[in-house]
Formats: structure tokens, C-alpha cells, sequence
């Protein structure tokens, strides 16, 4: 059996003294001209061109940043407003950025249940059935953001995949949207907000999978732009790995996403996607287009400065770091 998903991550954290995720989230306008017209003499088609764009857009990325974070995470919305070309990109990037030794998260915030659960778990994080009678993986992602809107039974067959292929879930909890707590607040007869009770059925779903580091293979999306209910949800799931979207782009410091983290410094992985991978448009990191991989990686060590820095200010960096 493949070792488990949190205990792969955790590894690459500690590896690369790293707890940050880059977003591969490619828009055709910020792309730059060179690559533009590079995938515009390799596809005749302009939907093509775009998708075309975008692998070798994220390969760039990857090559840049492949030695400073220990993860990359897709989102899925991206590629597939392109239909089956944007689907290709999406697949063969995550192949490329896992040959590179990167986990990856696919971003697809899924959810349903019965056959279709069932479905998404099989071609995101499991195999598939083929004609031949063998089956195979097809997106083979190493994480998958699902949603717990349907309970229980939308999740179970997210976990069989997890438990047979070492596979991981982040599950949404508290989001970093400004309207999340339209819902996610909504308080119980007892008092407790509705992403309080998403943390505790976290906590459950993710009992087994737990792995060695102490980690869970079930873990929480749980936004930097709300410190206080992170601090909350950090105690109600003390061995759920944290996927922190907020950070950057959204407004979250690095001081906001330390609740995030367990006393060990471990327990958290925070996202970022615009601020770096478009830092070449920035000021902080300005370069001519044709460097821009050279700015993400300027932006990716600058952040994991300002996640190191805050961690030893809070007493939470961790051993031999």
C-alpha cells in the first residue's frame, strides 16, 4: 500500500522547511506574449493554443519551484472552461509537477454521492475500469478538495479511495470567501457554528487515516482570513493537516496563518497562487514577462521568509528548522 498521503506531504514540508502550496490557477490574459505565441506555432487551434499555453506556462513554473515547495495544487475550473483541451493541460500538468517530485492537491471542491461519489474518487485519486479488464489512474491526484454539504454519505466513497490508494482529502470547513459565513457560521441549538461541526465530522471521517507522523490523510480547508475560527478549529481537529487558502492576493498575512499550525509548526500547508505565480506583474517582484518563473521563485522563497519568521516569533517553528 502507498504510504499515506499526509505522511508524503508532511516529508516534503520538513524537507524543504516549506509548509506553503503554490496554485497553478492560469488565465490566458496573464500569460506572457513569448509563451503565447510559442503554443500558437504548436496548435492551430485556438482553444488548443490556450491549453497548450497553460502547460507550458505551469511546467515553467514547476521547474522554478520545484526545489522550494513541496506542493502545487491545480484548480480545476481553470482547465476546464476549455473543455477536453483544458482537461489534457490539467491532467498532464499534474503528471508532470508528481514526476518532479511535488505532491499534488487538485483543487475540484467535489462532492455527491452514491455512483458518482464514487466516480470523482476513482478518477481524481483512484483507478478506473478500462475495456481490457485492467484499470488504470488518470488524473492520479494525491489530495482532492471535496465538500461536506451532503454529509457522510457524500464523503464515504472519498475515503475508501484514500484508505485503498493512500490517496487524501481537504475538506472544505471555513472558507476564505467573504460571504462563507452565510452558512458557515449559522449557529446550532447549542450554540456551535455549522463550520464547527464540519471540523468535528473532519476529526471523525479522518480516525483511520491517521498516519505516522500524526498526522490524518482527512484534512480541512481552513481560511488565513479568519485567525480566531482557526484557532478554534485547530483544537477541535488537532491531527487534520489544514489546506489555509487567504494568504497573499486574498489578504492573509503571515502572522494570520500561525493559529493554523500545531505547537510542533507542523499541521498546516498555505496556499498561495496569484502572488506567485503572476509576481513578475508586481511590484515587490517585477521582471521583464520572459523571467516570470524567475519572479515566482523570488516570490515563493519571500513567502517562505515570512512563514519562517512568523512561526519562530510565535514559538512554533519547528525542531531543526
Amino acid at each position: 500500500m502507498e504510504k499515506n498521503a499526509a505522511d508524503r506531504l508532511l516529508e516534503l514540508i520538513a524537507a524543504k522547511k516549506n509548509p506553503t502550496v503554490v496554485g497553478l490557477d492560469p488565465v490566458w490574459e496573464r500569460i506572457p506574449e513569448e509563451i503565447k505565441k510559442s503554443a500558437a506555432e504548436a496548435e492551430k487551434d485556438p482553444i488548443r493554443t490556450v491549453a497548450k499555453s497553460f502547460l507550458i506556462f505551469n511546467k515553467m513554473i514547476i521547474d522554478a519551484l520545484k526545489d522550494i515547495v513541496p506542493a502545487v495544487k491545480p484548480q480545476f475550473a481553470f482547465y476546464e472552461q476549455y473543455g477536453s483541451a483544458g482537461i489534457e493541460a490539467l491532467e498532464e500538468t499534474m503528471a508532470y509537477a508528481q514526476q518532479q517530485g511535488l505532491v499534488v492537491i487538485g483543487d475540484g471542491k467535489r462532492n455527491d454521492i452514491g455512483n458518482t461519489a464514487r466516480a470523482y474518487a476513482a478518477g481524481y485519486l483512484g483507478k478506473v475500469p478500462l475495456a481490457d479488464g485492467s484499470s488504470r489512474t488518470i488524473f492520479n491526484g494525491d489530495f482532492l478538495t471535496v465538500n461536506p454539504y451532503l454529509g457522510t454519505d457524500g464523503i464515504e466513497p472519498f475515503l475508501a479511495v484514500c484508505r485503498e490508494e493512500g490517496k487524501g482529502i481537504f475538506v472544505l470547513v471555513k472558507t476564505s470567501n467573504p460571504s462563507s459565513g452565510e452558512l458557515q457560521d449559522i449557529l446550532d441549538r447549542n450554540g456551535e457554528a455549522l463550520y464547527e461541526n464540519a471540523g468535528r465530522l473532519v476529526a471523525r471521517w479522518g480516525i483511520d487515516l491517521i498516519g505516522e507522523k500524526g498526522y490524518s490523510a482527512v484534512g480541512a480547508v481552513v481560511a488565513a482570513t479568519y485567525a480566531k475560527e482557526a484557532a478554534k478549529l485547530r483544537e477541535i481537529m488537532p491531527g487534520a493537516l489544514f489546506l489555509v487558502p487567504g494568504y497573499g492576493a486574498q489578504g492573509g498575512t503571515a502572522a494570520d496563518v500561525v493559529p493554523c499550525f500545531n505547537e510542533d509548526g507542523y499541521g498546516a500547508v498555505v496556499n498561495a497562487s496569484r502572488s506567485i505565480i503572476y509576481a513578475y506583474q508586481s511590484e515587490a517582484h517585477k521582471r521583464r514577462p520572459a523571467e516570470f518563473h524567475l519572479a515566482a521563485a523570488g516570490a515563493a522563497l519571500a513567502m517562505r521568509e515570512e512563514l519562517y519568521k512568523a512561526l519562530k516569533q510565535s514559538g512554533k517553528l519547528p525542531a531543526g528548522w
